[in-house]
């Protein structure tokens, strides 16, 4: 069988941490961003646990070496 490839962009996007729980970056961080308050900015630079919903697919097809 042949090597599968990891996708780039989802490599970008996704952090496995080390009991393999993925992470995901929030969104909503480039625009209109002056005009939310510090807190609010501090709050988009934490990183959210990933949906089970997309936790198969990223083992099964995006990041197969990642966990």
């Amino acid at each position: 069988m042949p090597k599968l490839k990891t996708h780039k962009g989802a490599q970008k996007r996704f952090k496995v941490t080390g009991a393999g729980t993925f992470m995901q970056p929030k969104g909503m961080k480039s625009h209109f961003r002056r005009r939310r308050s510090a807190r609010v900015k501090r709050m988009l630079d934490k990183m959210l646990v990933t949906d089970v919903s997309n936790v198969k697919r990223l083992k099964k097809r995006l990041l197969p070496y990642g966990s």
